[in-house]
């Protein structure tokens, strides 16, 4: 579902009277009215603090990267953090929305604040050479599976963790309600969704004013990401069975072949994105699992289809969906074959970053990290749910983190080749410094609220 930008600054009545300008010079006027924040003297006070604090933190990332757990399974996961956030005072629930933590520290009257952060990790295995490189396995979808954090979901706890520690440390220099919410089963779009449903508002006694989450991608450790507005896509799952009539190999002429009906979908469905939409339009479909047959010789009477449809517009969004449909049924009809059985469900929907607090934080990540705070100036094409908090009426940031070593990655720009991305068998950011900056710029966002 797609949510207007413009409509996202005004869910919040004293945002709205704060932050009603919009020119830039007028926000960072209104913002130091409203409790400067002296980001030099702050950033010495975090580092002074990470020296302490991150053998700690490199060593439960390690830890969390060499044990990963499926979502709405991250039982071992969820304790460790839940013990972390206890033994620094945190009032902890476990079990939201299943495997979700939920961690609430009070100190005096002043904002609400959400810091989320995901558990879960992926049915894949890790190839990236890690000396801590995951060697798990879970059941998914009744088979045994590799597990891998090949999203970063690792690095992103170590660094909740990290601003955890320098907010409780610095708690002189704030007041307010820090709600840490740690995420099940992000990678399946459901984990936030499921936590709202199990009452966490409830649970920590309204909704936040303001909500703060990061990720890291395969851009150089030590950059922060951030753009207002539309930052993620909207996902749709696809899931296909086209259903023929089996027989021998030799006699195709006895049989309707399933198996060429998703191979001419899997290509013909194509031209609904290349041909159908404004080429100017975002707008992907992903055919990524094909599954049919047992054997060379024989037809198989069913082939089954998995894929992903990523859009940044719910006009477009309906195009593509009503072109899968009629695909389906041109591919269904051109066989003689009965009819497919579709499911097209819905996912993660596009993430929304307020305007009016992301140029309040776009101030402070520029005087802390100068030419390395990057603006971003288009959405990404992944998607992810935190967007359900924003639609339930957090007004946020979800900013983003580079990972990748930044010799490697220059190195990589010069010979015009990528690097490994998240979900790749072998994304593995570099925990220093990524985790550093993740900190840091995590807790300058969250003292840019709630300082004095």
């Amino acid at each position: 579902m797609c949510v207007d930008p413009a409509t996202q600054e005004t869910r919040d009545p004293a945002m709205k009277s704060m932050f009603a300008a919009s020119a830039l010079a007028l926000l960072i006027a209104t913002a130091a009215q409203a409790g400067p924040l002296n980001v030099p003297a702050t950033q010495k006070a975090i580092s002074a603090q990470l020296d302490r604090d991150y053998p700690a933190l490199e060593t439960l990332y390690k830890d969390i990267h060499a044990n990963p757990e499926l979502g709405f399974q991250e039982v071992e996961t969820a304790r460790k953090l839940a013990a972390q956030m206890r033994a620094l005072g945190f009032t902890v629930t476990e079990g939201v929305g299943k495997t979700g933590v939920v961690a609430v520290l009070k100190n005096g009257e002043g904002p609400k604040v959400l810091i989320r952060t995901e558990l879960d990790g992926l049915p894949m295995q890790e190839k990236s050479g890690l000396a801590w490189a995951s060697q798990a396995t879970a059941t998914w979808n009744g088979e045994k599976v590799f597990v891998a954090h090949a999203c970063g979901h690792d690095i992103h706890m170590a660094a909740w963790v990290g601003a955890a520690r320098q907010l409780v440390a610095m708690k002189s220099k704030w007041k307010g309600t820090l709600v840490f919410v740690a995420q099940p089963s992000e990678e399946t779009v459901r984990g936030a969704r499921a936590m709202l449903d199990d009452g966490l508002w409830d649970k920590i006694g309204g909704k936040p004013d303001y909500g703060f989450a990061l990720h890291v991608g395969s851009g150089p450790a030590g950059e922060v990401y951030y753009k207002p507005g539309v930052l993620t896509s909207t996902s749709d799952g696809l899931d296909i069975t086209f259903n023929g009539r089996g027989g021998h190999g030799s006699m195709p002429s006895a049989t309707i072949d399933p198996v060429l009906m998703a191979a001419r979908f899997t290509v013909d469905v194509q031209s609904v994105v290349s041909r159908e939409k404004d080429p100017s339009a975002f707008g992907v479909v992903t055919v990524g699992s094909i599954q049919a047959g047992s054997a060379g010789n024989i037809i198989p009477d069913k082939a089954r289809v998995r894929g992903t449809i990523r859009t940044q517009d719910n006009a477009v969004r309906e195009k593509i969906l009503e072109g899968v449909r009629r695909t389906v049924k041109a591919v269904t009809d051109m066989a003689g074959a009965p009819a497919a059985d579709l499911k097209l469900t819905p996912g993660g929907k596009m993430v929304v970053n307020d305007q009016a607090l992301t140029d309040r934080t776009a101030v402070v990540f520029k005087a802390a990290f100068g030419a390395r705070a990057v603006a971003q100036d288009k959405p990404g094409s992944a998607s992810e749910d935190y967007s359900e908090f924003v639609l339930a009426g957090v007004p946020s940031v979800y900013f983003g983190l580079g990972g990748s070593d930044p010799a490697e990655a220059a190195k990589a720009k010069a010979e015009g080749r990528e690097l490994p991305v998240n979900h790749s068998p072998f994304f593995a950011p570099v925990a220093e410094p990524t985790i550093r900056t993740g900190v840091e710029a995590m807790t300058l966002a969250v003292l840019n609220v709630v300082g004095k």
